[in-house]
């Protein structure tokens, strides 16, 4: 079975998902494993609607399994997210792994992650941060010493993606068949175009005009959205603002440490920010500067509230999601090369310590993520020790 493998995190899905997962049936996938990322995202901030909710829209807009991608992986840099994504496709067979690209070529995609991987691309990178640019920027700069065309590659952020994704196959010496999809429609950031709305400009449509927004996405998905706005079952980090505030506030300078993976020093500046800042968004406006990305900085304040540990070297367990008869086909072969597959949360203490350790904070963090909900009532705690996969058919 030539079984292809998408990370994603479908915040919401939209029709541009539904195109890229078309397009890989027609290209020959018989079946569709999606890695998407749990109740929070890589852009450092909850998902509008629990990943139950999106694994749901998954499976009835084409793909056969959706797994979970901890949180860990998920709120991390885009290396750390890439790695636990190829490692979850690894561990359920996927013969392909699959992106929507700008260049739309896999050749150049391929050239530029193994640039990136050159043992002495880290010290180029260094002596391009002593400018002061962004570590992206200072990246771009680097790359094009090898390879003229890399630096556009790296200032797309789906080709950017994509090359995390062929690094990550390497560097854990996966041999997944890469399958590229040109990206059409509005770009990653912009307004919809072409009768297709990029991810964020939904999200901000779904909070403004929820009926235009639903054009933007397949029937299906929109069913469900819509049923999740009805029971106020959608997130929006406001609602916690005064708890993450908190949070932040009982901290001391080296509490924050651990929370700045770049080793750069911005750890401080947040907590210079918390000292004299009134709200999340002046916090935000006050530790941004051209080096510090908006994205970087909320990760670093998010992971905080949530007492976010570093990803461990391996995938513990593979949590399901969402599945169909395809899907379960995918599963019983798991299961049969002892893939530690999780189905129930009770069942976690069998798989041993790292991962019962993983999942049990994963359980307190979407307790914290369903407080985000505008409606509190549906804000129970123990949430993810009840969940049970979507099925279908």
């Amino acid at each position: 079975m030539r079984t292809v493998g998408i990370i994603c995190e479908f915040n919401p899905l939209h029709s541009g998902h539904a195109y890229l997962m078309a397009q890989l049936r027609q290209k020959g996938a018989e079946a569709i494993v999606c890695a998407m990322s749990g109740n929070f995202v890589q852009r450092g901030e909850p998902a509008l609607v629990h990943k139950l909710a999106r694994a749901e829209m998954a499976v009835d807009c084409g793909a056969d399994l959706v797994l979970e991608l901890p949180t860990p992986w998920a709120m991390a840099t885009a290396e750390t997210f890439a790695m636990g994504g190829v490692q979850l496709l690894h561990m359920a067979g996927c013969s392909h792994i699959a992106f929507g690209s700008e260049c739309g070529d896999a050749a150049l995609l391929q050239k530029t992650a193994d640039i990136l991987l050159l043992p002495r691309f880290q010290a180029d990178i260094l002596a391009e941060l002593a400018s002061g640019v962004t570590y992206a920027a200072a990246r771009q700069r680097a790359a094009e010493r090898y390879q003229s065309h890399s630096a556009a590659v790296l200032s797309r952020p789906n080709d950017t993606l994509a090359v995390e994704y062929l690094k990550a196959c390497r560097r854990l010496g996966v041999d997944m068949t890469p399958m590229v999809v040109r990206r059409i429609g509005a770009g990653h950031d912009g307004a919809a175009a072409d009768g297709y709305a990029a991810a964020s400009h939904l999200r901000t449509l779904l909070r403004q005009d929820e009926k235009t927004a639903y054009g933007y996405m397949p029937p299906q998905a929109a069913a469900v959205m819509r049923r999740e706005m009805a029971a106020g079952r959608v997130a929006d980090v406001r609602c916690v603002e005064r708890a993450i505030l908190a949070r932040l506030r009982q901290m001391s300078e080296d509490d924050f440490a651990c929370y700045d993976g770049g080793g750069e020093g911005l750890y401080h500046r947040v907590y210079n920010a918390v000292r004299r800042c009134a709200t999340l968004e002046e916090l935000l406006a006050a530790v941004k500067t051209k080096r510090y990305t908006a994205a970087r900085i909320r990760r670093l304040v998010l992971a905080a509230w949530l007492k976010l540990e570093n990803a461990p070297e391996t995938m513990p367990y593979v949590r399901v999601l969402a599945v169909n008869g395809t899907g379960r086909e995918i599963l019983r072969k798991m299961k049969r090369a002892d893939c530690p597959v999780l189905t129930k949360a009770a069942d976690v203490a069998a798989l041993g310590a790292e991962a019962e350790t993983l999942l049990r904070g994963e359980t307190v963090r979407t307790d914290l993520y369903t407080l985000a909900y505008r409606s509190l009532e549906q804000s129970e705690p123990g949430n993810d020790w009840r969940l049970t996969p979507v099925i279908r058919n």
